[in-house]
């Protein structure tokens, strides 16, 4: 069973960081691309940060985090973590790790198939 398996998440004031993580198991995703996504109250599912398969697998972010926020992943340990720096009250949300086959980096959380529980980060103000 396939299972992906978000950590990290908390109670932040604005300008803080937190790094979330995601332990994939139940297959090897050394072939998939990762990406995390987040949902606030009321709104629809927002791409935040992608990555391909490899330790140098290419990027991909949303603008409105984009030099705030880094994605990494370590294929042997099955792992994939955002590195969130000077976070905004803007990013409260909960954040959804999850997973696609192939290296094509994309946006829209219909091209995953494997997703997390989620994982909550509250920013005050």
């Amino acid at each position: 069973q396939v299972q992906l398996v978000e950590s990290g998440g908390g109670l932040v004031q604005a300008g803080d960081s937190l790094r979330l993580s995601c332990a994939a198991s139940g297959r090897t995703f050394s072939s998939h691309s990762m990406a995390w996504f987040r949902q606030a109250p009321g709104k629809e599912r927002e791409f935040v940060a992608a990555i391909g398969w490899g330790n140098v697998g290419s990027t991909y972010y949303a603008d409105s985090v984009k030099g705030r926020f880094t994605i990494s992943r370590d294929s042997n340990k099955n792992t994939v973590s955002l590195q969130m720096n000077s976070l905004r009250p803007e990013d409260t949300a909960s954040y959804y790790c999850a997973a696609r086959v192939g290296q094509v980096l994309t946006t829209s959380p219909m091209s995953y198939v494997y997703w997390g529980q989620g994982t909550q980060v509250t920013v005050s103000s």
